[in-house]
């Protein structure tokens, strides 16, 4: 099923209420019934709304999948425990913690095996998840940084790779530990995890990946 672009659309103004309980409603149905079952009229009963309330905000499954998916992971928040390895070791743990609930595990497992299949899927995912949870790495480096932990980049390009690699590093391995190898992410691995993280940062200082 491909991605249908999403137009803009008229009328009343959305209900925020309604929005909550639709895509709680879909992490539900998902955890049930998995992708291939799901239904946006079987969603619609769920949430107490009607069906063509679904197709005002979102064009189809797809889109409203990824949009539950997604605010699991807008949960996230960096803390502010004095120093970057302690606010690291923070949002590996909340990561895992919302990785272990059953919603955010069959969410996140089912959208990205049917993604392999559908490019508009995939990007959908890297806009909503991926892109906007980069923000976490953003305002870590940038509070390190003021700390003196880290030192400025002035190279935009560089920093950007940067930020990019760290992300694929922290969520490609609390990902792959939980839902792949289905091993617990506790603080001891967190602390062990962020060690080798931080080795492989001051490394990077070198120049692009580390060159």
């Amino acid at each position: 099923m491909q991605c249908r672009t999403s137009a803009p659309r008229t009328g009343r103004p959305r209900s925020a209420a309604a929005d909550a309980a639709i895509l709680a409603a879909t992490r539900e149905a998902l955890v049930e019934l998995g992708w291939s079952k799901l239904t946006l009229g079987d969603v619609a009963t769920r949430a107490g709304v009607a069906k063509t309330t679904l197709y005002r905000r979102w064009a189809g499954k797809n889109e409203l999948v990824v949009d539950a998916v997604a605010e699991l992971f807008d949960e996230l928040e960096l803390p502010d425990l004095g120093s970057l390895a302690a606010d690291i070791e923070g949002v590996v743990l909340q990561f895992a913690t919302i990785l272990a609930r059953p919603e955010a595990r069959s969410g996140l497992m089912a959208a990205v095996a049917e993604s392999t299949r559908d490019d508009a899927l995939r990007e959908r995912i890297r806009a909503s998840i991926v892109d906007r949870q980069k923000r976490l790495v953003l305002a870590g480096r940038s509070r390190a940084q003021a700390r003196g932990e880290l030192p400025p980049e002035d190279d935009a390009e560089g920093a950007a790779r940067t930020v990019d690699l760290i992300f694929d590093m922290v969520a490609g391995a609390v990902v792959h530990r939980t839902l792949v190898s289905a091993e617990p992410v506790d603080a001891a691995w967190a602390r062990s995890f962020t060690r080798i993280l931080l080795l492989g940062l001051a490394g990077a200082s070198a120049g692009p990946y580390g060159a």
